[in-house]
């Protein structure tokens, strides 16, 4: 039976396609680990007439960098990683760095440690943010298909050579750290980033659907990207970041910052098993105290100016997510203490411990990290929130 909730989320999202801000989407709703919505609307497929299902894999960016996240904070409760760490250590790239100051270059006051890398404030920016950065995407990005294609190591090494934005520690900036933590993830683990996470994460969470590619048998659930432009949503083929749209085989470069596909239903065992202190299936996947550590860590004052994007208002960051610290300052109805992150695409992650809610949406619009349809959804659900805490049906 249809709730109201779910209703309310299906007409929104069916406004959304009307007026071509997504081509299709699809959303899921936890409370207290228990599903109270789930809508599936649009396409996945245009041109082919094939709608949105639940299966559907997809593409989800930047939603990859807490499944990162997760996998340093295992390395750190094991004793095998210390966040206060140089990443020089590891990474021979990142020593004897520079940091860009106006026209000139300037020897780094100290190095790039782990926990820089986690909360963004590493000075390694994204390629809108640095021309060296920007160089080097396009190089991987054209050597995709060639012999001899940057590997996950290889790119954390040469982002390490690019001037930082600013001296470490001392600001914020969204930018590729993460693809350096999934190298480093490599050089501690002894495996394949890839490998670790599969080990570690998505096989004891049953995500059988997670992974830096999607192989011949799944291609058909792997939705197409679109664009917008002045003639509405059109089909978008190609690469961003150095991950190939298409998917079709694991690549050499496995992004910790943006390279995973997944299902609505597989990123949701994610988010339950952060809900439920790090348990899932009867196993301790993750220590209570390394959870609590991995979902509040923010950002000191002088960091937090550099964090100035208008739909993160009331958000601080650590650890590879946002996290709620002043409810009153948000442009969206939610709880202090609500953490996740989305992804360029437009796929959207959120836990909210207070109210013990989940919030998930995907979808594949190119440049959707700032959707309409995400804060509707959220506004949504915080909407009815009361009636569900006095445990009425009303609403919901």
């Amino acid at each position: 039976m249809e709730t109201e909730l779910q209703y309310a989320i299906q007409e929104i999202f069916k406004q959304a396609v009307e007026e071509q801000e997504v081509a299709g989407a699809n959303a899921l709703v936890l409370h207290h680990g228990k599903e109270i919505a789930y809508t599936e609307v649009g396409w996945a497929d245009k041109a082919n007439d094939r709608p949105v299902r639940r299966s559907d894999i997809f593409r989800i960016f930047s939603m990859t960098k807490p499944i990162t996240g997760a996998a340093v904070m295992l390395l750190m409760e094991r004793g095998k990683i210390d966040l206060a760490e140089p990443v020089s250590k590891y990474l021979s790239g990142f020593r004897a760095q520079m940091v860009q100051e106006g026209d000139n270059l300037a020897p780094v006051w100290r190095e790039v440690r782990i926990h820089d890398l986690l909360s963004m404030t590493s000075g390694i920016s994204y390629p809108g943010g640095s021309r060296d950065v920007e160089k080097l995407f396009r190089a991987v990005e054209e050597n995709m298909q060639g012999n001899k294609p940057y590997t996950t190591q290889d790119i954390a090494n040469a982002l390490g050579k690019c001037p930082l934005l600013f001296q470490p520690g001392t600001n914020w900036d969204y930018g590729a750290s993460a693809d350096v933590l999934g190298a480093v993830v490599e050089l501690v683990s002894g495996m394949t980033f890839g490998e670790f996470l599969r080990k570690n994460l998505f096989e004891p969470l049953d995500m059988q659907d997670t992974a830096f590619y999607v192989p011949a048998e799944k291609q058909a659930r792997l939705p197409k990207v679109y664009q917008p432009t002045e003639n509405g949503l059109e089909e978008f083929p190609g690469a961003h970041l150095g991950i190939c749209f298409d998917m079709p085989q694991p690549p050499a470069f496995e992004s910790g910052g943006a390279g995973l596909a997944s299902t609505i239903d597989d990123y949701a065992k994610f988010a339950k098993m952060l809900m439920n202190h790090g348990e899932a299936h009867g196993q301790q996947i993750m220590r209570p105290s390394t959870v609590r550590y991995f979902t509040s860590c923010t950002l000191t004052e002088e960091q937090q100016r550099g964090m100035n994007w208008v739909h993160m208002g009331g958000y601080s960051y650590g650890n590879l997510m946002r996290v709620m610290t002043r409810p009153g300052e948000a442009v969206i109805m939610t709880a202090k203490g609500e953490y996740g992150w989305d992804g360029y695409l437009g796929t959207y992650f959120a836990n909210d411990p207070k109210n013990e809610l989940t919030l998930l949406m995907m979808t594949q619009r190119t440049g959707g990290g700032d959707l309409t349809i995400a804060r509707k959804m959220c506004n949504a659900v915080y909407a009815r929130l009361e009636s569900l805490q006095r445990g009425g049906k009303a609403g919901f």
